[in-house]
C-alpha cells in the first residue's frame, strides 16, 4: 500500500538506515537534511511497495559514491543525483517511472528521496542489499543478473560520465576512478530495471525496516528499556561487545574509507578486546585474536547509552559503543553471494561462517 512520507518521517528513517547501513552507506544526519530540504521544497514522497509498480516501469536506483569520511567535509550540491537521472533518461529514450535505494545507509537510504521529490517519482521500499556495501557490483540485482550499465555518475561542479561496460566489476572500477577524479564523492543512476526484476531481485520493505528500526530506538529509551537489546532482538541478531574505543586508523585509500578501531572491553567484556575492520563499511570483528563475525553478516555499532548508530566515519576515541551481529539477507550466503561479498573478496584468509553456526558452536561469539 502507498504512503506518503513527509518531512517529519525521516527522523527514524535516517537513524534506521544507519543501523542496517554497518558503519556505512554515508553520514545519516547530512543525509536527512538533504531529503527534508527536498521534501520541504517540492513536497512528501510517494512510496510504493514492489507489488505495485507495473511490470513495464522503469526503475533506477539512486545512491551516492566515494568515501564517506570526504563526504562529511565535501557536501554534496543536492542535485547531482537527479541530473543523473536525466542523463540516463536521454540515453534511454523513455522516462525513468520509479526510484529505488541501492542501498541501506544513512546517505544511501535518503539520497533516493532527494531525486523521488525533485522529479516527482514514486519511490521503491526495496534496496539493493539489505545492508550496505563498499562497492557498486554488490547489489542483488547484480548477483542476479542485472547490468549496473547503463550508469552515470555526477557530481557537484555539473561534471558527469555516461558509463557502458562489459561486467559489473568494470563498472565498480571506472565508475570508482571517475569518483576519485571528481573529489571522492559523486552520485550515480545504475541497475535499470523493469518491474519484474526488481520484485525478482531486490530486497524488499527495506525503507519500512529502517523507520520501525529507527522508532524502536526512540521507544526504548521512552520506556527506559535497553534500546541495544531492542535492535539486536529486532533484528534476530546478537550483542556481541561492549567497550571503549581506544584507538582508530583511518584513511582515505582508492575512493574508500579504509581502517580499524580497537575497543576495550567493559562490563561483561572486561579484560578482552575488539578489533573492527572497515572498508567503508565494517568487515570483520576479532575479539582476542579470533573472528566472532563476518560479511556479509552485519556488523553494526551502536552507542552504548542511546543506541544511536555510529558510523566509520563518526567513531572517535573514547565513545562508549555496542556491537551488534546481525544476520544477512539468504542470498548472500550462497557460494556465488560469497564470492561476491565473503571475507575472501577483501582478501581475509578465513571462509564465512554464519552468526547461527557461531552461535550452536561457540566459535567466538558468548
Amino acid at each position: 500500500m502507498s504512503r506518503l512520507v513527509h518531512e517529519e518521517d525521516l527522523d527514524d528513517l535516517a537513524r534506521g538506515a544507519a543501523v542496517l547501513g554497518t558503519g556505512g552507506g554515508g553520514n545519516p544526519y547530512i543525509g536527512k537534511l538533504m531529503a527534508q530540504q527536498a521534501i520541504r521544497e517540492h513536497g512528501p514522497v510517494t512510496l510504493v511497495d514492489a507489488a505495485e509498480v507495473p511490470d513495464d516501469a522503469v526503475v533506477v536506483q539512486a545512491a551516492m559514491m566515494g568515501a564517506p569520511t570526504v563526504m562529511v567535509e565535501k557536501l554534496p550540491r543536492g542535485d547531482e543525483a537527479a541530473q543523473a537521472f536525466s542523463m540516463l533518461e536521454e540515453f534511454l529514450g523513455r522516462p525513468v517511472t520509479h526510484v529505488v535505494c541501492g542501498e541501506a545507509g544513512g546517505v544511501n537510504s535518503t539520497i533516493p528521496f532527494v531525486v523521488a521529490a525533485t522529479l516527482g517519482l514514486p519511490l521503491v521500499d526495496a534496496d539493493g542489499m539489505g545492508r550496505a556495501f563498499p562497492e557498486l557490483q554488490m547489489v542483488m540485482p547484480g548477483l542476479l543478473g542485472v547490468s549496473a550499465t547503463p550508469l552515470v555518475v555526477a557530481d557537484e561542479k555539473g561534471n558527469s560520465i555516461l558509463l557502458r561496460t562489459v561486467g559489473n566489476r568494470w563498472t565498480e572500477r571506472l565508475a570508482r576512478t571517475a569518483t576519485i577524479e571528481m573529489g571522492c564523492s559523486s552520485a550515480f543512476a545504475s541497475y535499470v530495471m523493469s518491474g519484474q526484476q526488481l520484485r525478482d531481485t531486490m530486497v524488499l520493505g527495506t525503507l519500512s525496516l529502517c523507520q520501525d528500526i529507527g522508532r524502536l530506538i526512540v521507544r526504548a529509551r521512552a520506556q527506559h528499556r535497553d534500546p541495544v537489546r531492542a535492535v539486536a532482538d529486532r533484528l534476530d541478531g546478537r550483542p556481541v561487545f561492549t567497550g571503549r574505543v581506544v584507538d582508530i586508523e583511518r584513511r582515505t585509500e582508492t575512493g574508500f574509507a579504509r581502517g580499524r578501531a580497537v575497543l576495550s572491553g567493559t562490563g561483561d567484556d572486561a579484560g578482552s578486546d575488539l578489533v573492527l575492520n572497515f572498508q567503508n563499511e565494517h568487515l570483520v570483528a576479532t575479539r582476542d585474536g579470533s573472528v566472532v563475525a563476518s560479511v556479509p553478516d552485519l556488523i553494526i555499532v551502536l552507542d552504548s547509552d542511546t543506541a544511536e548508530p555510529v558510523t566509520t566515519e563518526e567513531i572517535r576515541y573514547g565513545f562508549r559503543v555496542s556491537v551488534l551481529v546481525a544476520p544477512c539477507d539468504p542470498r548472500w550466503r550462497t557460494e556465488a553471494g560469497l564470492e561476491l561479498v565473503g571475507p575472501r573478496y577483501f582478501g581475509y584468509p578465513f571462509d564465512y561462517i554464519a552468526l547461527e553456526d557461531r552461535l550452536s558452536t561457540g566459535t567466538g561469539t558468548p
